[in-house]
């Protein structure tokens, strides 16, 4: 099985061409295992809700609502709560955003790397060769090279460059190693800084990583950027001291 998980929060102007990509991608490629998406409306208040029930007939979709948006990790943390009791070793969980900024075209190599070569964490990537940034502002691009720097600094992962995509996939051992490990505490961050969580708790589990070259295409994005940088960038700050410390203490 793939599941597919997809946070969105007030996407409506590009969510409906994203969810025919996913189709589009599946239906071409030959896929032998079931997929399912699974969409988490995150308190949106455009027709983020109704664009994703009216695409629910083509594809195999499971939307899960939130009343008021709790933000990047809180979703993510509602979707794999949901895949959870059904997850497989065997399965692949793909998380990217719902922004079209992520193309699903890459979906199909990334569940072969996990598949076929015995991946374990497979990382879509702007900075490895072949990767890219089109449409993205230089102070975002100056923050993600940032991030890089200092966390590789002090959490480094072998052939890892870009610490904070989003675009990710994971076998189905891996998550459930590391919900044996973490329980409820594999997720604690709430924001956009649970990228970068995640990868700092799996460094403990020592998976089998590898990246691909992203294209990001921020020149496709309809919607309105949800980061707020500033508290964004403390917040990264607050994760990297604390578990700094939690290392420097095992």
């Amino acid at each position: 099985m793939i599941y597919i998980i997809l946070p969105a929060y007030n996407e409506e102007k590009g969510l409906s061409d994203l969810l025919g990509e996913i189709k589009k991608t599946i239906n071409k490629e030959v896929i032998t295992f079931a997929y399912q998406v699974v969409l988490i409306n995150d308190g949106s208040t455009d027709h983020t809700g109704e664009i994703a029930y009216s695409s629910a007939k083509n594809l195999s979709l499971r939307i899960i609502t939130h009343e008021k948006n709790r933000g990047l990790g809180e979703a993510l943390k509602s979707g794999l709560n949901y895949i959870f009791p059904y997850l497989k070793n065997e399965d692949v969980v793909i998380t990217l955003d719902a922004d079209n900024t992520h193309s699903p075209g890459l979906i199909p190599q990334m569940v072969e790397k996990i598949n076929q070569e015995g991946e374990q964490l497979v990382i879509a990537s702007r900075f490895c060769q072949g990767g890219k940034e089109v449409g993205l502002h230089f102070f975002r691009r100056f923050l993600s090279r940032g991030a890089y720097w200092i966390l590789s600094f002090f959490f480094l992962y072998q052939g890892v460059k870009d610490y904070t995509s989003g675009y990710r996939a994971y076998s189905g051992n891996l998550l459930k190693q590391a919900t044996a490990l973490y329980g409820e505490k594999f997720i604690t961050e709430k924001g956009f800084t649970v990228m970068v969580e995640i990868l700092i708790k799996l460094r403990k589990l020592k998976p089998k990583i590898c990246e691909i070259p992203l294209s990001l295409r921020y020149d496709l994005k309809k919607s309105k950027s949800k980061i707020k940088i500033v508290p964004t960038v403390v917040r990264y700050f607050i994760l990297l001291i604390k578990n700094i410390i939690l290392k420097r203490n095992c």
